[in-house]
């Protein structure tokens, strides 16, 4: 597994600015199927690991579904989570963490909108994260998530996804504020989005679903593989 780490500063005295962020357009293979799944049913509980998208609310709710919205990947960066290991290394406390995360009752969702979350969340908790998932999906329920490919670069930047269409999404920068802390709280210098902290291959991210029934991968022109799994 290839891995990211690094970060940004800026000089003294200096506050940085972040750009206003454009949103892109693309198209998307797997959430045209899950969208499939969307309108073969009815009433389903779908949730959404990122920031609360009204894009996203309205198109789930115009089809008589229910949306949860949680966005992991910030959580992840509270500075109260941060502490020190054996060696005097600021890390995350990932104990803590899953404590306060995803709380919900097993079987709930009957889908789920993990987005790009394993390539920006801190190593130790992307395991017990995925696991956690598989434990809130109902048996047959479905998860899409977005992965790099090797081109990408450690600059890749973290995208909040909108649903506008039934396989189209609008994709916008995640802007965060610059400031000190752990490797993977520290936004990138290009746009202060947060940082790509790995790149799996096929065989990393089917070990990351090997409890899930099966796996399918749609490759886009993107540098991104979209992946999507059925518990």
């Amino acid at each position: 597994m290839k891995i990211f780490r690094g970060g940004s500063s800026t000089g003294a005295g200096q506050t940085p600015v972040p750009a206003k962020p454009a949103r892109l357009t693309r198209r998307s293979s797997g959430l045209g199927e899950l969208s499939r799944h969307f309108g073969s049913e009815e009433g389903l509980c779908v949730l959404d690991l990122g920031a609360t998208s009204p894009a996203n609310i309205r198109y789930l709710t115009e089809r008589g579904h229910k949306i949860y919205s949680e966005d992991v990947l910030l959580a992840s960066t509270d500075p109260a989570l941060v502490i020190q290991d054996e060696e005097g290394k600021a890390v995350l406390d990932s104990k803590r963490f899953l404590e306060d995360t995803l709380a919900y009752p097993a079987a709930h969702f009957d889908a789920v909108l993990c987005w790009n979350l394993p390539d920006y969340l801190d190593e130790s908790v992307v395991k017990p994260v995925i696991g956690r998932l598989w434990s809130v999906l109902k048996p047959g329920g479905m998860l899409l998530a977005f992965f790099h490919t090797r081109d990408a670069g450690p600059d890749a930047p973290c995208y909040r996804y909108h649903m506008v269409g039934t396989d189209t999404l609008e994709m916008q920068t995640i802007v965060r504020e610059a400031r000190r802390g752990p490797t993977w709280a520290v936004p990138t210098a290009a746009g202060g989005s947060f940082r790509l902290q790995r790149v799996f291959n096929n065989r990393h991210i089917e070990n990351l679903f090997r409890d899930f029934t099966s796996i399918k991968f749609f490759l886009a022109r993107d540098n991104v593989r979209e992946v999507l799994v059925v518990r």
